[in-house]
């Protein structure tokens, strides 16, 4: 095969269906990455799972306007008697929790932490984000309605203020307030790049109330049920309550959210959407500039082996071997700049998943779609020499120096 002969040119018309495969497993596992990453761990971990958060706006508001902005500024704020009467009008087994949060530092002897989410949570907080303890355990129900000023630490916080030695017992303080620390969460990981354990949880009718919301307010209360239809009725339950309480008219619009995690899904679907137009179109072009260059080798092989295919001819050669000839050439050099493509695009989805945290992962179909376009490039890309070749006169080819 010529292939060996001409290494250079081979390589030259390979590369375009190298970049171009290498582009599209790359674009294709960030996709599928980032896809599986926000339904499994984003929105699960902002909202919950068969979970929604009555709040006075949505928490999550990516091309908002400034007129909805001052819409939802003039709302009324989530109040300790709206979350009891809520939780109290839910017939499903549903659990609910009262939650607020800011950020603030957070002290141990001459140990200072800044930006730590506080929170100031119910009971059953824990048990909704799917927050497990790893050492102590979490607040009672007594010390919740008591507001005693206990607290849970994140691991990471805990390391940084505690560095190994045991923090159950100790006391931190939250703005310069004490509480004691009763246990430690299980590692969460991070979120994007950002610590899921860094935060502080206490009860929430403990002095933290005070640091993160007026007297009497919370930012949301959290409702998880068992399942998504027994969520969507529990939902329409805290909506009936919440426009009751508020003297809502039928036509006049909700002045509260309810957020589910579809708000979050549906944002990266939008996100999602462009990169299914836009990235297909960046391969479609490196595909193409690949396949040109590919028929370009293939018609200087053509014109540089005219005398060859004279001789074959004359030989007996038919001109669909001729013809196999040539387009096996090219298929076996867009397939092989295809195989080294694809390798390419497996190490590069490693590479983010290692030193970025954007998460990559690797479809098999988008290596059989690799192989596929590859070898469709080859042969898309050599017909035209290939039937330039099959139909020279083997005369008129023997004549040529």
């Amino acid at each position: 095969m010529q292939l060996r002969v001409q290494k250079l040119k081979s390589g030259f018309a390979l590369i375009g269906v190298f970049i171009g495969v290498s582009f599209l497993i790359g674009a294709w596992s960030i996709v599928n990455g980032v896809n599986a990453y926000m339904t499994d761990k984003f929105a699960g971990t902002l909202v919950g799972v068969n979970t929604f958060h009555l709040r006075k706006r949505p928490n999550f508001t990516p091309n908002v306007t400034d007129s909805t902005w001052r819409a939802w500024a003039r709302r009324p704020r989530i109040t300790f008697e709206d979350a009891n009467a809520v939780t109290a009008a839910m017939t499903l087994p549903v659990l609910t929790a009262w939650w607020s949060e800011d950020r603030g530092d957070v002290q141990y002897n001459m140990k200072k932490v800044s930006q730590v989410s506080l929170n100031g949570a119910t009971t059953e907080y824990f048990d909704i984000r799917s927050i497990k303890i790893e050492e102590g355990r979490p607040f009672t129900t007594q010390e919740d309605k008591a507001g005693v000023s206990v607290v849970v630490l994140g691991h990471d916080l805990a390391d940084r203020l505690f560095e190994g030695t045991d923090p159950l017992g100790k006391y931190i303080h939250v703005k310069g307030l004490p509480y004691r620390v009763i246990g430690v969460a299980e590692r969460r990981g991070n979120l994007f790049g950002i610590s899921l354990d860094k935060f502080v949880v206490a009860p929430a009718l403990s002095p933290i109330q005070r640091e993160v919301n007026p007297p009497g307010i919370i930012d949301a209360l959290m409702v998880k049920a068992n399942s998504e239809p027994e969520m969507r009725q529990a939902m329409e339950e805290a909506e009936a309550v919440m426009r009751s309480r508020r003297h809502l008219h039928p036509r006049q619009d909700d002045n509260f959210a309810l957020e589910t995690s579809e708000g979050v899904l549906n944002f990266w679907g939008k996100i999602e959407r462009y990169l299914m137009i836009f990235g297909p179109g960046l391969v479609l072009i490196s595909l193409v500039v690949g396949g040109i260059v590919i028929m370009n080798i293939m018609l200087m092989a053509v014109a540089e082996r005219t005398r060859e295919i004279g001789i074959r001819k004359s030989l007996g050669a038919r001109r669909r071997d001729i013809l196999r000839q040539f387009l096996a050439e090219s298929v076996t050099i867009a397939v092989i700049g295809a195989a080294l493509g694809i390798g390419a695009g497996i190490f590069i989805s490693i590479l983010l998943n290692v030193a970025t945290p954007l998460p990559a992962t690797v479809a098999p179909s988008s290596i059989m779609l690799g192989i596929v376009v590859g070898g469709g490039v080859g042969v898309v890309a050599g017909v035209y020499p290939a039937m330039r070749a099959a139909r020279l006169d083997p005369i008129a080819a023997l004549r040529q120096e």
